[in-house]
Parts: C-alpha cells; sequence; structure tokens
C-alpha cells in the first residue's frame, strides 16, 4: 500500500525491521549511547516481549509492525497489534466491545497500536527526525488502510503523546483523554525541598509513613545495572505473579520475560527491594529510566507490611528522580491515593477509527461527553493536592 511515494509494510516480527532500522525511528536520541527518551519503544523491549512468548500467539497480541518507507528507506515505524481481547491496554473499551457486538457487530480481532501492558504516554508514531509529519500521516492512513481492508471493527492508538493527539485529530481520528497521577520535580535539591512544598499536615502524613516503612525490620536498597542479580530476578517474578494473578487472574508477562530482561534491560532497570533482616527480598517495585523520567510498573510483596507499598512505589522514585535529575515520575495507571504523597492528575490521549459509521457516531459523542467529565476531574483533584497554597501560612 501507498501514500505518493511511501510504502507500508507490515512484518509479523521485529527481527524483520532489525535493531538499528527501529532504533533510529524509536530513538534517535540514543545514538549517542545515551538512555532513550522511551525505553518502551525500543527495540530491545519489544524484542523481549517477543522473544519470551508474553506476546505472539495464543496471547492475543499478534504484531503486525509497521514500517514506512520512502526511496528505499524506513522513515517511520509504529507497534501496531493484531488484537483478540481488549486486556492489557489500559485505555478501557470493554463496553465499546459489548455494545457492539449486543447490536450483531463484530469487535474483535481489532488493531492497538501501543505498547503491551505498558500504560505510559510515547511517541506511536515512530519518525526518523525530519520526517514527522509525512511518517505520522503515512502510517496513519496505513493503519486505516489495514483495518478497513481486513474488515476489522476499529483502531486504537493508546498513550500517544498530546502533539500525535492533535496530528490524528487533524487527519480524521477521534480522540479520547484519560488520566494518570505523575510527580513533577520543580527542581528539588533533595526530598526534604519536596516535602517542604507540602502543606504541614500532609508533610508529617509522609513522615509518619516512610517511618513506619523504614521500621520493617530489614533494609530497602535500589539497584540497577550490574548490581541487579539473577535472585533479585526471581524475587521480582515472585512479586509480579502475586500481584498479576490478583489483579488479571492470568499474569501479562512470562517467566521468560525477566529471565531475558536480566540480559537485555538491566541498564533500563531500576528494581527498588525490601530486605528482611537475613538480606531476603519481601518485597518490590520495578520502574524503567528513561532520559527524563522513571516509569514505575510493578509492585509485590510476600510479606505484607505497612506503609511499605508507598515508600518502595513512590518515595524512593522521587528520591532517586531528584538524585538523577529526572523531571518527573509516572507511576502508571490509575490511584487516586497517590495525589497525597505528591503526584498529581495529568492528561494521557488516545486516538481511535471504528469502521461501522453510525457506530463511530455512537462513540464520538460518549468521547465527548468523557472528556469533559475527565478535564473536571483534574481540576477538582488538583485542587485537592498535598502542596502548600500561595500567600497560606504555613506551620512547620
Amino acid at each position: 500500500m501507498t501514500d505518493t511515494d511511501i510504502t507500508i509494510r507490515i512484518y509479523g516480527s521485529i527481527d524483520q525491521i532489525g535493531q538499528a532500522v527501529w532504533d533510529a525511528c524509536a530513538c534517535p536520541e540514543g545514538a549517542d549511547g545515551g538512555r532513550a527518551d522511551d525505553p518502551f519503544t525500543t527495540y530491545r523491549f519489544l524484542k523481549t516481549l517477543e522473544d519470551s512468548g508474553s506476546i505472539g500467539p495464543g496471547t492475543g497480541w499478534q504484531a503486525q509492525y509497521m514500517a514506512a518507507e520512502q526511496v528505499g528507506q524506513v522513515i517511520a515505524v509504529a507497534p501496531l497489534y493484531a488484537k483478540s481481547h481488549s486486556q492489557g491496554e489500559y485505555i478501557f473499551d470493554h463496553n465499546w466491545a459489548h455494545a457492539y457486538e449486543q447490536a450483531g457487530g463484530r469487535y474483535y480481532p481489532k488493531l492497538q497500536m501501543a505498547v503491551p501492558f505498558t500504560p505510559v504516554t510515547g511517541r506511536r508514531f515512530l519518525t526518523l527526525p525530519e520526517h514527522e509529519n509525512s511518517g505520522r500521516a503515512a502510517l496513519i492512513e496505513g493503519a486505516v488502510r489495514l483495518g478497513d481492508q481486513n474488515g476489522l471493527s476499529s483502531l486504537h492508538i493508546t498513550f500517544c503523546t498530546e502533539d500525535e493527539a492533535r496530528a490524528g485529530a487533524a487527519l480524521g481520528l477521534m480522540t479520547r483523554t484519560s488520566q494518570q497521577f505523575h510527580w513533577e520535580n520543580d527542581g528539588y535539591g533533595d526530598f526534604d525541598s519536596f516535602l517542604a512544598a507540602l502543606s504541614a499536615r500532609k508533610r508529617k502524613a509522609v513522615r509518619k509513613e516512610r517511618r513506619v516503612a523504614h521500621g520493617s525490620g530489614g533494609r530497602i536498597v535500589a539497584l540497577s545495572g550490574n548490581d541487579l542479580r539473577d535472585e533479585h530476578w526471581d524475587a521480582m517474578w515472585r512479586f509480579y505473579l502475586d500481584t498479576g494473578g490478583r489483579k488479571w487472574g492470568t499474569p501479562y508477562l512470562t517467566r521468560a520475560f525477566f529471565d531475558l530482561a536480566a540480559q537485555t534491560l538491566a541498564n533500563d532497570v531500576l528494581m527498588v527491594l525490601a530486605l528482611d533482616g537475613d538480606d531476603q527480598p519481601v518485597a518490590g517495585a520495578l520502574n524503567f529510566i528513561g532520559r527524563s523520567a522513571l516509569y514505575g510498573r510493578y509492585w509485590g510483596c510476600v510479606t505484607d507490611h505497612p506503609c511499605l507499598h508507598f515508600e518502595l512505589c513512590y518515595y524512593q522514585a522521587i528520591e532517586y528522580a531528584i538524585a538523577h535529575g529526572l523531571s518527573r515520575v509516572e507511576a502508571g495507571a490509575q490511584g487516586e491515593h497517590k495525589l497525597a504523597r505528591g503526584y498529581l492528575p495529568v492528561p494521557t490521549h488516545s486516538l481511535h477509527w471504528i469502521r461501522d459509521p453510525g457506530f463511530a457516531d455512537a462513540v464520538a459523542q460518549y468521547l465527548q461527553a468523557e472528556g469533559a467529565a475527565v478535564a473536571e476531574d483534574i481540576d477538582i483533584l488538583t485542587s485537592y493536592g498535598p502542596f502548600r497554597k500561595p500567600n497560606v501560612e504555613d506551620p512547620q
């Protein structure tokens, strides 16, 4: 399929595109050996998902990686999947599927442009520098055409950037707004300077939670790169299995993902572990490190201790971000409990195409009402944030 002089090709494995070609589009900023802005769209992360069997046959995530070629050069790529369910996406369309099927339609399979199991905002139209507009337009046209020609119900581009959402809307896609809670680094010199920005009551509550967490009888360590050993990955798998089993019934990632991640992703990972008196891991949080942000992904424990979740997932992440000059911490999907710990609501964006015109109209009306409700919710939650109000006396 072509768009003027651009040809779109579909590949069933990221190997067929190759690391150099993919990463030139996905993370050109990493060409100097530095960190990628987004560790999740890198070749190594997506290939680890694929090689571990976390996606592929039997998972409901069938790779349809897209590449846009111009004069023999790949100028853009995209992580695209044919989906037979709506699990592992975090932008929920279960009600859409139910309504469409109740009306006699067939919602699955559908197309999903996303990083599997990863509710993190990032570019979905991965283009070479200076090919942003043409590459993005070609990928959108190619994905819509792929869905239309194969009789698929819909295309969903989730956790895209705000710029991509605007560009997609200009090209006829529907936009959807959701929310997450992120911590922003306001130039804090250390954790105490962050605490000083909170109201006295919230500051006292955070200090109390940290004391309780550190009173568990062991110690807390933050590990990355070569400091991560096999036993740490083994422990993180146990934690993930426990939490994933309770949240989703069947965890999304396979055991092999953790084995391969130890080889391919260790430098992208920050693992925060709570150790007991014998230095055995009893709880842990798995984060990924970007060039300017820390991304909290998974948490679990085998021993329940008050406030340990807050310490490992939120406060340790803030300390790391401050110490390493990162601009924010993204702590994953949902969770209004993050508000009291300095994480404020921010909008997230997605794009949608639905093949059936009547159903598309109904969804468009729903999205308009939903977007207004989300914006109002963000305003209200922000007003209840833990930070000191300007011109209000706050005793220490």
